[in-house]
């Protein structure tokens, strides 16, 4: 029986190996994040209705086949978009609501932080609220509110425990704040080609504060 001789590979060998194929998910990722980027200018400007595949790629600079290397469909591009222009709105509502300090306190900052980003930027605002989407965002969207639910019944358990707040269901509270955030802004963040209603920012945030805080301050004597 014959023997196999094993021949040992260099190391520098290897690392030549191996660098080309960095090199190529190096360019494979910026490829992608270059296709994400073009495809949330889109969305920041014309909602999701904007996105089509024609049109990232021309905004990209790239072939309509490129976009396809990364993405089976439109409705996984955006559904990615979604999920990364709604994370960066979470860290800002997680940030201000789970800092240290008063409950009410940061309760009142967490919603000035998400409502003042959101009447900034009205068009994406409104197309992550409440523009109608496929079902693939539509899903990505009801898990961020959940998302958001979790943070807040953190705020209103830390109100409960510090006696600030009265005892309440916190997880139907918090779904509650989401809910009324949410439709509070709606109708200011409704946006229609050459048209956009005029936005008092500062009576809007702080009609919505004072309501928000009386629905989780107010003692119930249902609770009592």
């Amino acid at each position: 029986m014959s023997r196999v001789h094993w021949t040992a590979i260099p190391t520098e060998h290897l690392a030549m190996v191996y660098r080309p194929t960095e090199k190529t998910e190096a360019r494979k990722a910026a490829m992608r994040q270059r296709i994400l980027d073009a495809s949330l200018l889109l969305v920041s400007t014309g909602g999701f209705s904007a996105v089509t595949i024609n049109a990232v790629a021309k905004d990209a600079g790239i072939a309509t086949g490129a976009v396809y290397k990364h993405f089976d469909s439109k409705a996984q591009l955006c559904a990615e978009v979604f999920r990364n222009a709604t994370e960066k709105e979470l860290a800002v509502v997680r940030e201000n609501a789970l800092a240290e300090g008063v409950p009410s306190v940061r309760l009142l900052k967490a919603i000035e932080a998400f409502s003042a980003r959101a009447i900034r930027g009205r068009r994406l605002a409104y197309a992550l609220i409440a523009e109608p989407v496929d079902t693939l965002v539509d899903t990505e969207r009801l898990r961020y509110r959940l998302a958001y639910a979790n943070i807040f019944q953190k705020l209103v358990e830390d109100g409960i425990e510090s006696g600030e707040f009265p005892q309440q269901a916190a997880s139907v509270s918090a779904a509650a704040l989401v809910g009324v955030i949410s439709e509070a802004l709606v109708g200011p963040l409704t946006w229609s080609a050459g048209s956009e209603n005029a936005i008092d920012k500062t009576d809007l945030i702080r009609s919505i504060q004072a309501f928000c805080l009386r629905a989780v301050a107010v003692r119930d004597p249902a609770f009592t």
